[in-house]
């Protein structure tokens, strides 16, 4: 069963960019929920990231990773394929 993921990300972030591309590169679909001219969005975003204000917040199966570098830094330990649920 594939994971649940969603991305708080705006339009214009780089880091954004990345993460989805990472994402993109396994085939995993993801919810992208822009925080851009939506403030309700921003706020649900700071409140399930435990005060977390920058884009983007990543969450697989609402467990809050982190941004595109916890992403990365969870791939480069071999962890990220298991949280994605592409392991069997």
């Amino acid at each position: 069963m594939t994971a649940n993921v969603e991305i708080y990300c705006s339009q214009f972030c780089g880091y954004c960019h990345r993460a989805k591309m990472l994402l993109d590169s396994k085939g995993v679909q993801y919810s992208e929920i822009s925080v851009d001219n939506q403030p309700e969005k921003r706020t649900e975003m700071v409140e399930r990231s435990g005060g977390l204000t920058s884009v983007p917040q990543i969450f697989i199966n609402n467990e809050h990773i982190g941004g595109c570098d916890d992403l990365y830094e969870l791939e480069s330990q071999g962890l990220l394929d298991e949280k994605l649920g592409l392991v069997t």
